[in-house]
Formats: C-alpha cells, structure tokens, sequence
C-alpha cells in the first residue's frame, strides 16, 4: 500500500516540475525524495543536485548526503558537507554531518572536532558534549570526560548511556563511590536488552579492573543473556577460561567472539596466542595473519607472526 502512495506521490510531483517547466526547485526536491523512499537512489541523487543549481538550500544538501550514505559514499557525503560550509558557515545541521560520518569511519578525534564547532554555535547540543566527552574518555583522559557527562546530567539528560559512560568514567578517575551508582542508575534507566548488555559488559571491565575474575566472568555471562551476539564478551570471556586452563571453551568462545565481529582484531589474537601455546602452530599463524590484517599496527601479533615464521623456516 505504502509503495502505491508512493508512486501517486511522484506522479504528482513529476507533472507539476513539468508544469513548472523544471523551474521549481522544491518540486525537485520533492521528487527527489520520492526517489529516496523507493529506493531510487541515483534517480534522487538527480534531482537533489538539479535542485541545488537552481537554489542553494541547507535540507537539500542533507537530503542529498543522505542518498551518498545510502550509496555507501560516505566520503561523497563528507565532500558535499564540507562545499556547504564554505556556502553556509557555522550551520549547525552540517557540522554535525561530518562529525557523524567521522564517527562512522571511527574517526573519533576529527569527529570531535567538529563537535566543538558545533558548541561554539550551540552550547547545550547533546549529541556533540556526549561525542566530545568520549573523545576525551578514549584519549585516557577520564577526569575531563566525567566534566562533559557531568554537564549533560546538569542539563537534564537522563538514560542509560550517559550513566553507563559515567560508571566507566568514575572507576578509572578513581572516583569509586560513584562508580557503583552510576551503573545501578545506568541498569535501571536500560530500554532494552541491548544497552543493559552493554553496562554488564562495563561491569565486567570494573570487575576485571580490581581483579575480582569471578564478578567479571558472572558480569560477562549476563552480558550474553542480554545479547547472545556481543562479541567483545565472548572474547573476555574465552581470556577468563584461558586463565583457568579451559583450553576447549575458550576456542569455542574465541571463533564464536571471532565469527560475530571478524572486524576485531582481539579474538583474532588470543585465538592465535592460544593455538601456539597448544602447539597448533599453522592455526595460530592463520588467526595472526587474521589478526594482522584487523589491525596491522599491532605489535604482539607482528612479534607472534615473526616467531612463528622463524619456527617454520627451521623445519
């Protein structure tokens, strides 16, 4: 039913850009985004842009990133944002575009700094304190970050993110009396079952952080009880085992960590780490060859990845 409105909707808008002998940039614009909705996207990528010559308008370069987006061209998008500052500068919705993309591209300090272009436009914009105060909490510099949380509780902002940021914050800013209620906070405030994963998860970190591994391996199992897909609780979890001396589970725990995000570099590594010490030297160098290419500046795996080269040069 939906697509059927759809259509009548471009039919429509196509007839009157044509009465307006394609003069009208709005109806353009309105084309374009009946393109987007079915899916069209070079079909909308058309009529935004036509739409631009005729006039310049800050909706209609976002429509347009948001078609590059879509076509999987987040430099595109990055491109055009940036030719719309030059046209509109300070503009709040297009730096926040960029900062997001970089975020996307996990970027988080270029994405950062737009943010504090955004600040110095609006002070009180959640989005760019909370990506600011992260910038700073990833850049071992936690005390900082707790100010940039600390303001959005000031400001009203209250769910589960924020504390579950704030907990993680207040333990390593040692801020310990804090750092139990903020998770407490964060587990009550949980929408779903995702984002109470997530502060187990953090638990689980806490609890790894004053070395009570019983607290952490019950933290990252409940984690999985909340999302059987968290990958990064698998690996510390399969680590945990490999600290008991479990060999099976923590291979079984390392290729499911492995198989959900072969992105991470981490169950990669154990994996490999693991495999060496058992004497399964061809699977370690497969997981580290793995591991390499994940993250080719990490040292232990290129340090992993030359002993094991040496040892097959001798056979």
């Amino acid at each position: 039913m939906t697509l059927s409105w759809e259509l009548l909707a471009l039919d429509l808008a196509a007839l009157a850009t044509e009465h307006a002998q394609f003069k009208d940039w709005w109806w353009k614009v309105q084309i374009g985004k009946c393109y987007y909705r079915l899916g069209l996207y070079r079909e909308a990528e058309k009529q935004f842009k036509s739409a631009l010559k005729q006039q310049d308008m800050i909706d209609t370069i976002l429509y347009l990133a948001k078609v590059y987006l879509r076509l999987d061209q987040p430099v595109t998008a990055l491109n055009l944002f940036k030719q719309g500052l030059d046209r509109f500068p300070g503009e709040v919705a297009l730096l926040c575009g960029i900062a997001r993309i970089y975020e996307e591209m996990n970027n988080i300090s270029s994405a950062a700094e737009y943010y504090k272009d955004v600040l110095k436009q609006d002070n009180t914009h959640v989005e760019a304190i909370a990506c600011i105060g992260s910038n700073h909490f990833y850049s071992d510099q936690p005390e900082i970050a707790l100010r940039f949380y600390r303001r959005l509780l000031q400001m009203g902002v209250y769910n589960c993110q924020l504390f579950n940021n704030l907990g993680l914050c207040c333990f390593y800013a040692q801020q310990y009396d804090m750092t139990i209620t903020s998770f407490e906070r964060a587990l009550s405030l949980a929408e779903n079952e995702e984002e109470t994963a997530d502060v187990w998860y953090n638990l689980g970190h806490v609890a790894v952080g004053i070395g009570d591994l019983n607290l952490a391996y019950q933290c990252f199992q409940l984690t999985l009880v909340n999302n059987n897909d968290h990958a990064e609780a698998y690996n510390n979890l399969a680590v945990l085992e490999m600290r008991k001396g479990h060999i099976e589970q923590a291979r079984a725990l390392l290729q499911t960590a492995s198989s959900l995000a072969p992105h991470m570099y981490e169950p990669h590594f154990n994996f490999a780490t693991l495999s060496e010490k058992i004497g399964d030297l061809q699977r370690s160098y497969t997981a580290a060859q793995k591991s390499e290419e994940a993250f080719p500046g990490h040292v232990d795996t290129q340090q992993l990845l030359k002993q094991l080269r040496e040892h097959f040069a001798m056979l």
